[in-house]
């Protein structure tokens, strides 16, 4: 029985989605934390008068912000291709 599970799944490959999805997931969810508290630090260091911490966490915000779209963006490339 064990053998003929082992045909009809692939365990490895299933392994790997699983690690890569996680991985993934946890990844775009950590970047896109990063772009609010961007965000919320540079509306908040603003109003506080203080442009050169507000500036650095603007571009955090930015920057955190592009690589999530593009980490979407990567993950749609990739399941439309195979």
């Amino acid at each position: 029985m064990m053998g003929m599970l082992a045909t009809i799944v692939d365990t490895q490959a299933l392994l790997k989605t699983v690690v890569a999805s996680a991985v993934a997931g946890v990844g775009v969810t950590f970047i896109f934390s990063l772009a609010i508290l961007g965000a919320s630090r540079f509306v908040e260091l603003s109003r506080d008068s203080r442009p050169a911490a507000a500036i650095a966490f603007g571009a955090l915000g930015i920057v955190a912000l592009l690589a999530a779209v593009a980490a979407v963006t990567v993950g749609i490339i990739v399941m439309t291709r195979k």
